[in-house]
């Protein structure tokens, strides 16, 4: 049926303008996102000499474009994370030898500070690009990587072997190649996890901001403008109305990514969920509806979205068919010996050259007391963990339970976990001057505020992806209180909790660097442990000294990870998946 028009022409009333309200806002809203990029990068190009002109103001105007500098940083790291978590995780779930080598590396990597990264990189980065800004942003870009990648490495390499079998058989029937399997259904059956622990990794990267835009190794010290530098000069000149500012300026910025970014990956994430009966209503983004009504701005990123489709449905396999006897001589026992037996020996050469390295300075007494300090700081990991667990993985499970709540409580958690410790440390050093309290006690729980958040968002993910036929099966057996918690939900969220309590305890030895010596002004309070002693090796450019801390700090890691941690992620992976 067609109606007259105010020009008496006839108008189909089903039939869609060209271009909607829809389509002008989706374009107006890329368009300006992506004048902002090419605002924020191409300060990168200038030499560094001009760059060192302009000191970092205070005034709150100069927050706006330090916010966006920060934020490109953050968002450059974080696509580097997702790359290496897709490479690294999947290479580590599937290969035995490689798991063997690859997951003891993942936990050193994680428990090396950021500082200890910068120390022996930004000369290297700095070097690629002689005098040039973006060779100290690719060194800045590299820290904020190495606080973001390995919690999100450990999620995928979890979903990846907790992966139920029957999904395993459908895709072997259905002959996908291992390029399909991995786009259709390892990737989707992460997803859940992957993006709350995404989430985690750019609110942690926060954490570590002052310390990868005011980079100061030995006599280098170079200030990138962005929110971390604008904190740490705040700090310095003990001005609180500037440490609001930036304050307020981190929230804006996480309301923001949270509407434009991580709001739309839960809702698109919730339907990878593994569901065998109807689950709850699903998280709704306002930015995934106005994209489901921009006709003509999904036309004309459609092809861009077949492209992706097509590469992810690609059935690619070796160009090179392995021989059956070649892959069965690869897999058998003798090989095996063959591999641990070179693995030992690279080890057992790195072991030596960095003892000869670090024997230049340091001799066996001052071994013995790292040694000590490190297991100081091993106490204060394992009871700041065991606390927070305590805390968070209740209230994890009460917000992952209730989809309204995640939804509303997103942003805020996303804040709490972007707080940097380093704005809390001056209130910290005045109460503990004030009142005369022990630096090696009250310094302790500055190393967990960063971490703690790496439980709660796994165990939100984990009840967040709970099945909603167990619910109702648990419901149908009548089980409540204790019985509930300790036979159903508990082991559903089992295994993201170990993944979260793994990050986090590995974050927290690194956060130790951080959060042992706080400052105020000229007022420095000191922790006794193994953070101190890293964090005064490298302001002193003292390598060998450095270099023994990150070894014995990388040994306890392994360590309590074999000790605690990975047995459990055994148990989880074997008992307690969703066959």
């Amino acid at each position: 049926m067609f109606l007259p028009s105010a020009a008496g022409k006839t108008t189909d009333p089903g039939r869609r303008p060209l271009v909607s309200a829809f389509d002008l806002f989706a374009f107006v809203l890329v368009f300006g996102l992506f004048a902002l990029f090419t605002q924020g990068t191409q300060q990168t190009l200038i030499p560094i000499a001009d760059m060192e002109q302009v000191p970092i103001s205070l005034s709150p105007w100069a927050l706006p474009e330090y916010a966006l500098r920060t934020t490109l940083r953050m968002l450059a790291a974080i696509i580097a994370s997702l790359i290496f978590t897709f490479a690294y995780g999947a290479l580590a779930a599937k290969s035995r030898r490689a798991e063997m080598v690859l997951i003891p590396v993942l936990d050193i990597l994680q428990s090396v500070p950021v500082l200890g990264f910068l120390s022996f990189t930004v000369l290297f980065f700095m070097n690629l690009f002689p005098g040039q800004v973006i060779g100290v942003e690719m060194a800045a870009v590299f820290a904020i990587f190495t606080s973001q990648a390995w919690n999100m490495t450990f999620s995928f390499y979890q979903s990846l072997k907790t992966l139920p079998r029957d999904l395993e058989e459908v895709s072997r029937s259905f002959r996908l190649t291992g390029w399909q399997r991995f786009w259709r259904l390892e990737v989707p059956f992460s997803m859940p996890g992957l993006v709350w622990n995404t989430m985690m990794s750019m609110s942690g990267g926060w954490f570590f901001v002052v310390a990868s835009e005011a980079i100061s190794v030995g006599n280098t010290t170079i200030t990138l403008p962005g929110i971390g530098a604008y904190v740490s000069t705040a700090i310095a000149e003990k001005d609180l109305v500037a440490v609001g500012w930036s304050v307020l300026a981190m929230l804006v910025i996480i309301l923001i990514y949270d509407q434009l970014l991580f709001r739309p990956l839960v809702a698109w994430a919730d339907r990878f969920r593994f569901e065998q009966s109807a689950g709850a209503p699903p998280p709704r983004s306002w930015v995934l509806d106005l994209v489901k009504r921009a006709h003509l701005f999904r036309l004309v990123l459609s092809p861009l979205g077949s492209l992706f489709r097509g590469a992810a449905r690609m059935p690619l396999r070796s160009p090179v068919p392995v021989p059956h006897h070649v892959s069965r001589a690869w897999a058998s026992r003798p090989m095996d010996g063959v591999w641990t037996a070179m693995v030992i020996g690279v080890a057992l050469y790195g072991l030596w050259l960095i003892v000869s390295f670090v024997a230049t300075e340091v001799g066996w007494r001052e071994v013995l007391n790292v040694v000590w300090l490190g297991f100081l700081t091993l106490i204060r990991v394992a009871v700041l963990i065991a606390l927070a667990s305590l805390v968070w993985v209740p209230v994890g499970v009460w917000i992952g339970l209730r989809p309204k709540v995640a939804n509303a409580l997103q942003p805020v958690a996303q804040f709490l976990a972007a707080f940097p410790a380093n704005i809390v440390f001056p209130f910290a050093v005045v109460m503990i001057v004030r009142f005369g309290l022990d630096p090696n006690v009250w310094l302790s729980p500055l190393m967990i505020l960063g971490t703690q958040w790496y439980i709660l968002f796994n165990v939100i993910a984990g009840a967040s992806a709970f099945p909603n036929d167990m619910k109702e099966a648990a419901s149908s057996f009548h089980l409540k209180g204790a019985q509930w918690w300790f036979k159903v939900i508990l082991p559903g969220v089992f295994p993201y909790y170990v993944t979260g309590a793994l990050t986090a305890s590995g974050g927290s030895w690194n956060a130790s660097i951080v959060a042992e010596v706080a400052s105020w002004g000229n007022t420095t309070l000191r922790a006794e442990g193994l953070g101190s002693y890293i964090a005064e090796a490298t302001t002193a450019a003292d390598f060998p000294r450095i270099t023994l801390g990150i070894a014995i700090m990388s040994l306890y890691v392994m360590a309590f990870n074999r000790t605690l941690w990975r047995p459990l992620f055994t148990f989880a992976s074997k008992r307690l998946r969703l066959d």
